[in-house]
């Protein structure tokens, strides 16, 4: 498939677009969308982009029943030129097919894929707010739509693409944020889908995000679902701690989703040359690091707040307060510098940046 091979449909009147300083998550989409079917023996067809609008697919569709589906997170940024770019999105597209793979959807072309998303991104670059820390966020995710309620992998799918203006993570600057111990309540396990994006693994996150929100705590800490021993993701975040100026972080295990934000602070890290370790870390040896006055920072990594410090823990009803609950040196160096590649405000070494280029009305 190549770039003639998506039909563009454009809306004939666009929607108002939202200040930039009234930004929330997820609340708004713009004016369209890409689309692409999948159905045996043809394989992934159809690929088109068309005015945002409901889908309408049968009530018996396989995803309401046994959520067969997938999804991705990443953003788009503009530069100080005004220029549309993306951060690694390549990586966000691999993991997509290593999700299709766990959950027997059909791959789909990373390629073509990543110029559905660019070409998209060009169409709606208006939509990209301008303002301090704001960005286009990107949705693409794949759903099962076979009519069928016979428990096997669906026949029928559609890879959908859609873009939400986003505001500034933080609206006062990056700030550290309290985090319970999850002790009872599991994610996932190794064996289960937990290094796949899926959406059963968010439905199960929530029930403990629930009880601890109601005590004032951001996240929950998610521990290993076999021995409830080892400290696995924070929230929907890979997390870091620093512990006696080496920085260590969960190894991927089968259960925990390998973020790009996280690959990415672990080559900066290295790049650096500051101590970074992927190997089991236990809640144990955490809280013996805070007793022993070693647990030096704590970090959570991912899409939406790139790095969120942890300045307290809670764990069988002690309170860790980690660096004075305040923002460790190493989670604003992290932070200061993967906002400023993103957003084309600081040299690019490790090639992550890929830029969208403009389109006319004569290439639509």
């Amino acid at each position: 498939m190549g770039n003639n091979s998506i039909q563009v449909n454009l809306c004939s009147t666009g929607k108002e677009k939202p200040e930039s300083d009234q930004l929330q998550f997820g609340r708004v989409f713009t004016d369209h969308m890409f689309i692409m079917d999948y159905s045996q023996p043809e394989g992934w067809h159809d690929a088109r982009i068309v005015p945002y609008q409901p889908l309408t697919i049968d009530p018996s569709s396989m995803v309401f029943h046994y959520g067969q589906t997938v999804f991705e997170g990443l953003k788009a940024y503009l530069s100080p030129e005004g220029d549309a770019q993306l951060f690694r999105p390549e990586k966000n597209l691999e993991r997509l097919n290593r999700s299709n793979d766990r959950l027997c959807i059909p791959p789909i072309d990373e390629d073509f894929a990543l110029e559905a998303i660019k070409r998209l991104v060009a169409l709606e670059k208006e939509w990209i707010p301008d303002s301090e820390g704001t960005s286009l966020y990107i949705r693409p995710f794949i759903i099962s739509t076979e009519p069928y309620l016979g428990v096997a992998p669906s026949q029928q799918y559609k890879f959908i693409v859609i873009l939400s203006p986003v505001g500034a993570y933080y609206k006062e600057g990056i700030n550290p944020v309290k985090i319970a111990v999850e002790n009872n309540f599991v994610r996932t396990v190794t064996g289960g889908t937990g290094e796949a994006k899926t959406g059963g693994n968010y439905a199960a996150s929530l029930k403990a995000q629930e009880l601890v929100a109601n005590s004032g705590y951001a996240q929950v800490l998610w521990l290993d679902g076999i021995e409830r021993k080892y400290i696995e993701e924070v929230g929907s975040m890979n997390v870091f701690f620093k512990i006696n100026g080496e920085v260590v972080t969960p190894a991927l295990n089968g259960s925990i989703l390998e973020g790009v934000t996280r690959n990415s602070v672990i080559q900066l890290l290295k790049h650096w040359n500051i101590p970074i370790i992927e190997r089991k870390v236990s809640m144990e040896e955490v809280y013996q690091a805070y007793k022993d006055g070693l647990l030096e920072e704590a970090f959570g990594a991912g899409t939406a707040a790139v790095i969120s410090p942890i300045g307290q823990l809670t764990w069988k009803l002690e309170h860790l307060f980690i660096n004075n609950g305040k923002t460790g040196e190493i989670a604003k160096k992290l932070y200061d510098t993967l906002t400023e590649i993103q957003y084309g405000k600081q040299e690019d070494p490790f090639g992550w940046i890929e830029k969208v280029k403009e389109i006319s009305n004569s290439t639509i």
